[in-house]
């Protein structure tokens, strides 16, 4: 097997294990919230609009976030899918630097830790949330959620966290709509 051979069944095996897409190149720079409080965050946050992720399968999407005695953050994200069950998974995160608060490392599988960059929130009704991993130096794989305290949020407020995603380098054309009806069951 030739070298680009192998690279080539690397970039892919990673991109079907992480993403639905890569990038070539590195991850963009994107600003964190300032000052971010991490117990105002703490609470159940809904999926609004993500950039796609295949370990993301179902509808009404939801993340609850709960501070631990430690100082880390229980995480349980939760999906309902076509069947009627609700999948969900549950892992662990912390504050990498206590000087940067807002950028996280969350870990769902022992020993494996992903980037969970809060840029923007009002802790109230919204939140943007970015992550992203390079891979060998040549490419890039990212995340992105707009997330709400309930199941909706207004065009405004999301047209201005794409813009914020758009002012970092993020492709917003990939951004999807998560679905947040018939959600009775996730209660």
């Amino acid at each position: 097997m030739t070298a680009f051979q192998v690279l080539s069944v690397l970039l892919l095996a990673a991109a079907a294990a992480h993403a639905q897409s890569f990038h070539l190149g590195s991850c963009p720079t994107a600003s964190v919230e300032k000052d971010f409080n991490i117990t105002e965050y703490m609470g159940t946050w809904y999926e609004i609009e993500k950039l796609p992720a295949v370990f993301e399968r179902g509808k009404c999407v939801q993340a609850t976030y709960s501070l631990l005695s430690d100082g880390t953050v229980s995480v349980r994200n939760a999906e309902l899918l076509s069947n009627g069950k609700i999948n969900s998974i549950e892992g662990v995160a912390r504050v990498k630097d206590p000087s940067q608060p807002a950028i996280l490392a969350v870990s769902f599988f022992k020993g494996i830790e992903d980037p969970y960059w809060v840029l923007s929130t009002d802790y109230r009704s919204y939140a943007l949330v970015y992550s992203c991993s390079n891979y060998l130096g040549l490419f890039h794989i990212d995340f992105a959620w707009i997330l709400a305290r309930t199941r909706a949020l207004t065009d405004d407020i999301i047209s201005q966290q794409r813009d914020k995603l758009a002012a970092a380098g993020v492709d917003i054309n990939r951004l999807t709509v998560s679905n947040q009806t018939g959600c009775d069951a996730m209660a």
